[in-house]
């Protein structure tokens, strides 16, 4: 049985960045980048008044009072054409170009108008009060990096660049296919025996904010033929994704179809909890990460193993897993041989620091409490038994607009 770190290396390996596509900027929420994106002008293109005020030369108003000339007035869109003489004053806005000849702003509250004439009642630094060309970023600049996920800001950081269209990741495919006689899909007629299929319609939400494109293939009896014909239903996917069918039970056939059907296993089963029956291999040219079926179960291994598949599809610089620590807020015992996995809440005490709170029901059926969990709380093979206060690893829920 495979540690978790050597799965992980193993699924890496067998994944590598997909190909590109341009969209609108529009449409650019949330995406990669697959190029660095380049500033198509200066910003601000030319100085700029940063008030409402008047423009003037700093050498008018070293000694005040003083009453300068208004000869024009600057807006934003409609500058001043002239130059700004000995003397003289320029009416100016917020955003408005510099006149020519003015190298300094005063702010309206000091001043007092009398038709063309200005009392200037406080002097003005050079420079004061201008923004000047270029002091948010200059043409060609590169200002966002290949493997960033474009936030809201950075959507409005590339408008403000000129930039109205964007090369990112293609959105990876990944087919999802549940197993099971005994599932059915919410609101559909139940049998005595029978269980909601949960797992597809929240992992079809993990490959969404991660980035992803589900492709959802439904859900295969427990039949060899069944599971057959759902199948072809992943051809030209990216991933593969099964979720269920894939432990030793005389129903579970996933190995045993994939297997006729060219399936190349790399490993089965991981030294982790819960997670343990975890499937990776190949079918042709398509990976397969076969996920076990408890709802739990296919939440971490889809917040460790999916997300890390995501990440490099998609030439993310980050990689999976990125762990932190926290205070351990309940005491546990002795951990058992697998790497342990479990569910917590963050709190974040008066001191600014947070504290995990393990869930005292860690069941892998309980979604209830994943749901609730902020983080899970990392327990490494035969770990001897903590205390409250002692550091521990944790990894966050993360995910894109909606969350993990």
């Amino acid at each position: 049985m495979l540690s978790v770190d050597e799965a992980f290396e193993k699924v890496l390996s067998g994944f590598a960045p997909i190909g590109c596509e341009s969209v609108a900027l529009s449409d650019g929420l949330g995406r990669v980048l697959a190029e660095d994106v380049t500033a198509r002008l200066t910003q601000p293109p030319t100085d700029v008044s940063a008030m409402d005020g008047y423009a003037v030369r700093g050498a008018d108003v070293t000694e005040v009072p003083v009453t300068l000339t208004r000869v024009g007035e600057s807006q934003a869109g409609c500058g001043f054409e002239g130059t700004v003489s000995a003397g003289e004053t320029v009416r100016i806005f917020t955003g408005a170009p510099l006149p020519e000849g003015a190298n300094t702003i005063v702010i309206q509250e000091v001043t007092e108008a009398d038709g063309d004439q200005v009392l200037i009642k406080e002097s003005a630094p050079f420079g004061d009060f201008v923004r000047p060309a270029g002091l948010d970023f200059r043409a060609g600049e590169v200002l966002l990096k290949a493997g960033k996920v474009l936030s809201a800001r950075d959507i409005g950081l590339c408008a403000s660049m000129n930039v109205p269209w964007l090369t990112v990741r293609r959105k990876p495919r990944v087919a999802i296919l549940a197993t099971g006689d005994e599932v059915v899909m919410p609101g559909d007629p139940m049998g005595p025996d029978q269980i909601i299929s949960s797992n597809s319609l929240a992992l079809a939400a993990y490959v969404d904010v991660m980035g992803g494109l589900p492709v959802n293939l439904g859900i295969a009896r427990d039949t060899m033929e069944s599971l057959r014909e759902t199948l072809a239903g992943a051809k030209g996917a990216d991933l593969l994704v099964t979720i269920g069918g894939a432990s030793v039970g005389e129903y579970d056939l996933v190995q045993k179809v994939m297997g006729e059907e060219g399936l190349e296993l790399n490993f089965y089963k991981v030294a982790m909890r819960p997670g343990k029956p975890l499937i990776f291999g190949h079918l042709g040219d398509i990976p397969v990460l076969g996920l076990p079926g408890n709802p739990v179960s296919v939440g971490v291994t889809s917040a460790l193993f999916l997300q890390a598949t995501m990440d490099v599809m998609l030439g993310i610089e980050r990689i999976g897993r990125a762990l932190e620590t926290a205070r351990l807020g309940r005491d546990l015992p002795k951990n058992g041989p697998r790497q342990d996995y479990m569910r917590a809440q963050l709190i974040t005490g008066e001191d600014g620091e947070l504290t995990a709170l393990p869930f005292d029901g860690q069941d892998s059926s309980m979604m209830a409490r994943f749901a609730k969990a902020d983080c899970l709380v990392i327990r490494a093979p035969h770990a001897e038994p903590a205390s409250v206060g002692q550091r521990v690893e944790i990894l966050r829920m993360r995910g894109g607009r909606a969350g993990f």
